[in-house]
């Protein structure tokens, strides 16, 4: 195979390993996830899940301002 063709290869691959890369949201918490399983439970008829625990509000860390 030429350099040519592995080039076109590389290209293609990652242009379609980014096409396919997830949905265009920002991403749930699990708790957010889990009460929003519980509520379509509830539309659905359905056994509902477990009761999520509120998460610990996060404390600051002093080197959070280097992230």
């Amino acid at each position: 195979m030429t350099a040519r063709g592995t080039l076109t290869l590389l290209v293609l691959g990652l242009a379609l390993g980014l096409a396919a890369c997830g949905r265009k949201a920002p991403l749930d918490t699990p708790y957010e996830a889990a009460v929003e399983a519980r509520k379509e439970a509830e539309r659905n008829d359905e056994p509902l899940p477990p009761e999520p625990k509120r998460p610990v509000r996060e404390r600051p860390f002093i080197l959070d301002g280097l992230i």
